[in-house]
């Protein structure tokens, strides 16, 4: 039998991020496809009794952290090449599957490596955390302008403590540690196309989309006589990068008529987390457009379809690339089209595919993509053209396979 391992930077159960949920989905594919997988998941805190391991059901949790933010790096070395490592060779396994090195440290690959100098390596981007600071978002910093690529001059102007040789010898740093591994995944073309544009050997790096849990469609909500499908719905964190402010902005944009007809809902997280001065912002927002706005707050992953089946459309108005925001692929299976900011991930999973897009960061833009959204003709137009299927998963089957033939 086959054996696999998952390195995760956090557990799906104790923090639902898109890498864990994604390397989650995955190792129960594979479970379910006869391999023999260990699931290993950093943790924040300390173990009963200071260890390394704990568990948490059939998983394991990894207690270490990273010390330095700047070059992702850690001082905490023994967790991970003298624990870690004994519990890789004790495993055996032929290939170690990585989602992320965050809280870990990007010394994790030479540390399985060394561990391990037979098995493979995978590793799958999920951000741009390796070529930018600014929390993998490619955004400037006090501006949120888009950067296209990864300047050392740009980024020393977003952070002036540390000079363009600092992010210079940065990134050599990191893609040391990255050419100990043998083949990269991105879930997106345009991810995948920046990071060889940074440095990373294109004949190491596949497209394969995240793998989704079987999601049922469900039918479009039956429509009075005349109505419009009029209900749109968000969802996702609410953070200064998803864009609700854009989409709130919109409805105010938005015809009297339609703006007294369109309802939005919000399913989301972390609100009370953000700065003060974004909290401001969108509340004043909110005061604007109470009458067509609910804030649902955030949701279980078994939710979803019953939240989604309420709504006619999708909107995404991320402000920032984006790689393959999961909901997308969530609404495409369930069977909800999309309006979403057209650049990134997000332009190459909507445009022409499953739905509408429009000018990121302009509410004029989405206004207009609403109205247009909202004619019962358009819908089924895009209704029509989602897909159940998941190509992913036999496209995932396939290359874990040769890896270990």
């Amino acid at each position: 039998m086959k054996k696999i391992v998952f390195i995760s930077h956090g557990h799906p159960e104790l923090s639902k991020g898109g890498a864990e949920v994604a390397s989650w989905n995955l190792y129960q594919l594979l479970l379910k496809n006869g391999y023999d997988c260990l699931y290993i998941a950093r943790t924040d805190g300390a173990s009963h009794g200071g260890s390394t391991f704990s568990s948490r059901g059939e998983e394991v949790l990894l207690h270490t952290g990273m010390s330095d933010w700047f070059n992702l790096s850690t001082s905490h070395l023994k967790p991970l090449f003298s624990d870690l490592a004994e519990l890789l060779k004790e495993f055996a396994p032929d290939v170690v599957h990585i989602h992320h090195y965050a809280h870990i440290g990007i010394e994790l690959f030479p540390a399985v490596r060394r561990a391990l100098p037979n098995a493979k390596i995978v590793f799958t981007i999920h951000e741009f955390m390796a070529m930018c600071m600014h929390n993998g978002q490619m955004v400037k910093r006090e501006t949120l302008k888009l950067c296209s690529k990864a300047v050392e001059a740009d980024c020393h102007k977003c952070f002036p403590s540390h000079s363009p040789g600092d992010f210079f010898l940065r990134k050599h740093y990191v893609q040391d540690q990255f050419s100990f591994v043998d083949d990269f995944v991105s879930p997106s073309q345009f991810l995948a196309d920046r990071y060889v544009a940074w440095g990373l050997p294109q004949e190491k790096v596949h497209v394969i989309e995240n793998v989704l849990p079987t999601l049922t469609p469900v039918a479009p909500r039956a429509l009075a006589d005349g109505e419009k499908r009029t209900k749109l719905a968000f969802f996702g964190q609410v953070n200064p990068y998803k864009g609700l402010d854009i989409l709130l902005k919109a409805l105010t944009l938005l015809p009297h008529e339609l703006r007294s007809k369109v309802h939005l809902d919000v399913h989301g997280a972390n609100f009370d987390m953000q700065t003060n001065d974004f909290k401001e912002k969108v509340e004043l927002l909110l005061n604007e457009v109470e009458d067509c706005v609910d804030l649902r707050g955030p949701y279980e992953s078994e939710q979803l379809s019953s939240r989604m089946a309420e709504c006619d459309w999708v909107i995404i108005p991320s402000i920032w690339w984006e790689n393959s925001p999961v909901v997308i692929q969530e609404a495409i299976h369930i069977g909800r089209p999309l309006i979403g900011s057209n650049i990134g991930g997000m332009k190459e999973k909507i445009d022409g595919i499953a739905g509408i897009t429009f000018e990121a960061r302009s509410a004029a833009s989405l206004a207009s993509a609403i109205v247009k959204a909202v004619d019962p003709d358009v819908f089924q137009y895009w209704h029509e053209k989602l897909s159940n299927q998941q190509p992913a998963v036999e496209q995932h089957l396939q290359f874990i396979e040769a890896l270990c033939s």
